[in-house]
């Protein structure tokens, strides 16, 4: 059995108490999960960021986080899937091809609606672009070559999936319902790619962050605090999502 107290954020008040924000605040629950309903889903855990901040923070808790928390749940049984994003994963060796290629594209449009050529701000539309940036053609060159972590490289055996469609099924072939995130970004992919947090809470499955294994991409008005981080670690336990810290993840496991 897997032994964790997913911490959360109490929208409630007992009774007697001034029902107020101020009054609001953090609970855990006491959990035993069947080891085999559950796994760690490593998402995104790239080798390169271009923020220069953000790649250190990465780079620290790929080290000192994620290696040790995975190198635990090896040892104790539990089950790593890594979302690395399509690109990445149709690549790999052990990329489970559980989705067709018609279904790796993500999202899927409406072909009559919008027009083709909104969606993509050409002809009348062009104006409505999103503002030239001249290192833009770089940047897109630098995505292409995305790859794992080298510190996160996929061990023997364990799954990669393409997309939520995908990491979905595999879920449902093998009987998991508990999905504990860790990787980045925590204000983009986390909680944006159909294989994170928000869509895979929609499914139907208990989703919790490890909320010392992400880091989010930060402004110079919320680097110093990490505010992004923080604000989207409490948007989901305040929407029915839990954290954890590695320790805590580490402590529960037999």
């Amino acid at each position: 059995m897997l032994k964790i107290k997913p911490r959360y954020y109490r929208w409630h008040v007992d009774p007697g108490v001034e029902w107020s924000e101020a009054n609001t605040s953090y609970d855990t629950l006491d959990w035993e999960i069947p080891l085999e309903k559950a796994a760690v889903i490593a998402l995104d855990t790239w080798a390169f960021h271009y923020l220069k901040e953000t790649r250190e923070r990465i780079n620290d808790i790929t080290e000192n986080k994620i290696v040790p928390l995975l190198d635990k749940c090896r040892t104790a049984g539990l089950e790593i899937i890594h979302a690395p994003g399509v690109q990445v994963a149709v690549k790999h060796p052990q990329w489970v091809k559980m989705v067709e290629e018609d279904e790796l594209e993500w999202p899927v449009y409406d072909p009559e609606w919008p027009p083709k050529d909104f969606i993509e701000r050409k002809g009348e539309f062009a104006k409505y672009d999103h503002p030239f940036e001249p290192r833009q053609a770089w940047l897109e060159e630098r995505r292409k070559e995305r790859c794992f972590h080298p510190l996160v490289e996929p061990k023997e055996r364990e799954a990669v999936v393409a997309n939520g469609e995908e990491l979905h099924r595999y879920c449902k072939k093998k009987g998991i319902l508990f999905l504990i995130y860790v990787g980045f970004n925590t204000n983009h992919c986390i909680i944006l790619n159909d294989y994170g947090t928000t869509h895979m809470h929609n499914r139907g499955y208990k989703v919790t962050l490890v909320r010392d294994c992400t880091t989010g991409m930060e402004s110079f008005e919320t680097v110093e605090r990490l505010d992004q981080t923080r604000a989207v670690i409490l948007h989901l336990e305040m929407t029915q999502r839990f954290s954890i810290t590695a320790d805590e993840l580490m402590e529960g496991l037999p």
